[in-house]
């Protein structure tokens, strides 16, 4: 069965994410005990019944799968996981034969995306630690070991697929072969907003302040730096491994931070640096050539009560403004905090009901039966008060190549890619050794 949205999925999502989730295969899988064995061995490296059951609990714990009551959906991403490993070391293989580096911004990019992410879902960092049995430090190491594999894994295919084009003749037979099953349009929105982002008053920055001079009161009186992050840092990405950020180059972090902490000699500390996520004491660990390993102690002012009600109220008016007639455009430009939209003029982009729903669920119940051109109520969601404008919706209806010719291109594209790259990898698997022991996996 092709639709629009699996075959995008299958492809975009599959090769960007699916690498992602088979992490921490080094530490004890959650919640039970498992005798190792054998289970496939690719080339000359083995793959284990503890690495595998370890990936399938790390995949069950992001699609939010309860394994105990799913057992044969947990078995299926035992499966999964095993064909992901497998893949992921044939394509590691081709990465070396390559020399194909991963970017070590991206690696670090993605390492606080991810241990943040699981920080978030499991609810603090003794519990992250309880689930997987191991310390957050640990867990960091072999999150930052599989990921900078799974970066080059992906590079290896992008290259390899990146001259794949498909002409209009293969576009029209893939549609008329697959009309049927590709699915409709849903039905989708073209949406901008504007954002007011909470902001701690004087009173929780001047409780922020203080807090980390007497921090730096300790670490001057010669207090371990990493026993004190680990105690009261507030980056959850780094406090486990006692404010470790690992080796990085430059246009990585923060302006102010990077300019502190390239400044700093070995052993050296630096004076209080202000980022927008709040202050920072940093300690230089090592250098090499151009990129340097730093520790550091992030202490972020918390908005209060008092804090919020002012946001809400400054949305609630600039709502009575655009309600009277202001121009949208202006408001965004004096008024909205979202940098990343604020050139754009607060344009987010078009997405189906179900996409928008499973990015922010807030922000479809806000647009239910508001016209075109008209705006939301506002509407309170993880980042801040938002006022959405719905710029236009279209209801949803079966694809036509007269109508999406360039959707339908990029699924058959994507279709014609896939097919491609198993065919590859099926070349690549002929000329190494790949021995599934198991048969129950198969």
């Amino acid at each position: 069965m092709i639709n629009a949205r699996g075959v995008q999925k299958a492809v975009k999502i599959h090769w960007q994410r699916v690498f992602l989730m088979v992490v921490l295969l080094a530490v004890q899988a959650p919640a039970q005990q498992v005798l190792d064995r054998v289970v496939a061995i690719v080339d000359d490296e083995v793959i284990l019944e503890s690495e595998i059951v370890q990936g399938a609990y790390l995949l069950a714990m992001q699609m939010q799968v309860d394994v105990s009551k799913n057992p044969k959906e947990f078995e299926r991403m035992k499966k999964n996981t095993l064909n992901n490993m497998v893949t992921q070391k044939l394509l590691l293989i081709q990465a070396e034969k390559d020399t194909i580096k991963a970017d070590e911004r991206q690696v670090e990019a993605y390492l606080q995306q991810q241990m943040q992410g699981v920080i978030q879902q499991l609810g603090s960092e003794e519990k992250v630690e309880d689930y997987f049995g191991s310390s957050l430090a640990k867990i960091r190491r072999n999150y930052r070991d599989e990921i900078d594999k799974n970066l080059r894994a992906m590079q290896v295919r992008n290259q390899k697929l990146a001259g794949i084009k498909i002409g209009r003749r293969e576009v029209e037979t893939f549609f008329k072969s697959h009309k049927d099953s590709i699915g409709q349009i849903q039905e989708t929105v073209d949406i901008s907003h504007l954002l007011i982002t909470p902001k701690a008053g004087d009173a929780s920055r001047q409780v922020a302040m203080e807090k980390i001079r007497s921090i730096e009161q300790r670490l001057q009186a010669g207090e371990d730096f990493a026993a004190l992050a680990r105690e009261f840092s507030q980056d959850p990405g780094s406090a486990g491994s006692g404010g470790d950020l690992g080796f990085m180059g430059r246009g990585v972090l923060e302006r102010p931070f990077e300019e502190a902490a390239f400044a700093l000699q070995p052993g050296q500390l630096s004076p209080l640096v202000e980022t927008r996520y709040g202050f920072h004491l940093i300690k230089m660990e090592e250098r090499r050539g151009e990129k340097v390993r730093v520790r550091h102690i992030l202490i972020t002012p918390k908005a209060t009560r008092e804090d919020e009600v002012a946001s809400a109220d400054t949305i609630r008016a600039i709502h009575r403004r655009l309600q009277a007639g202001a121009s949208f455009e202006e408001m965004v430009a004096r008024y909205s905090e979202d940098s990343s939209t604020r050139d754009l003029k607060g344009h987010l982009g078009v997405f189906e009901i179900d996409q928008l729903r499973e990015r922010a669920k807030e922000f479809v119940f806000a647009i239910r039966g508001v016209a075109d051109s008209a705006y939301s109520d506002p509407v309170r969601t993880q980042y801040g008060f938002h006022i959405i404008r719905v710029n236009r919706r279209e209801p949803a209806r079966e694809m036509s190549l007269e109508k999406d010719f360039e959707r339908i291109q990029q699924i058959a594209l994507d279709h014609k890619k896939q097919k491609l790259f198993e065919s590859w990898l099926q070349d690549i698997r002929e000329t190494v050794f790949v021995d599934i022991k198991d048969k129950s996996y198969l």
